[in-house]
């Protein structure tokens, strides 16, 4: 198997790389410049400028781009859009390492966890920019994608359990009550995902166990 982790620099870049090379999958690394993931073969090119050749040859590609500043913010809609068109009418699949705010909290669908009360402000427009990336995905027919949520609390450098729990489009909580994932066991998800799963143009979720 063949896969390509777009933005492998990243913290949740390089324990995604990591984790498929300890299963023996064939990793690319497509970063901007030097290198910091663990994957031997590279392709050095900006997410931005990444085309349908670029990407020949993988059975998937992981789109582990993030954006956090204002003006950045949207961003996220228009890589996401770069990746699609580029994988159009192919069998690649596109993981995409998605956020926690647009997951429901509701049986209706009505509600988000970016709506409540006690979701920090300074998260939102982080939130939205996302949730209107998720939108935009979901209307794309063409693209074998499949949309990752972390649990609300993503911890960058969680410890690596091995286990977690698979959801969907709502908010999921572990046994304590907790919604909470290292971006360790995040990446054993997601590997899981691309090896193992066929959630094809769905949105699911991950909660440490």
């Amino acid at each position: 198997m063949k896969i390509a982790v777009v933005c492998a620099n990243g913290k949740a870049g390089q324990l995604i790389v990591k984790e498929a090379i300890s299963r023996g999958i064939d990793v690319t690394a497509v970063v901007r410049g030097e290198n910091k993931s663990a994957a031997d073969k590279v392709i050095t090119k900006d997410i931005f400028d990444i085309k349908a050749d670029d990407l020949k040859g993988f059975d998937a590609v992981v789109d582990a781009f993030g954006a956090w500043t204002e003006d950045t913010l949207p961003l996220h809609s228009t890589s996401l859009k770069v990746l699609c068109d580029a994988l159009s009418g192919t069998d690649t699949r596109l993981i995409v390492v998605g956020g926690a705010g647009s997951l429901y909290v509701n049986k209706e669908h009505t509600a988000c966890v970016a709506d409540g009360a006690d979701f920090p402000d300074a998260f939102k427009p982080l939130a939205a920019a996302m949730a209107k990336a998720l939108g935009e995905l979901r209307e794309r027919n063409d693209v074998k994608w499949t949309y990752i949520s972390p649990a609300g609390d993503f911890r960058a450098d969680g410890e690596r359990t091995g286990e977690y729990i698979l959801g969907g489009e709502e908010l999921v909580l572990n046994d304590r009550g907790e919604s909470i994932i290292s971006y360790a066991d995040y990446a054993i998800a997601l590997v899981d995902e691309i090896t193992k799963g066929s959630h094809i143009q769905e949105r699911i979720s991950v909660v440490r166990k």
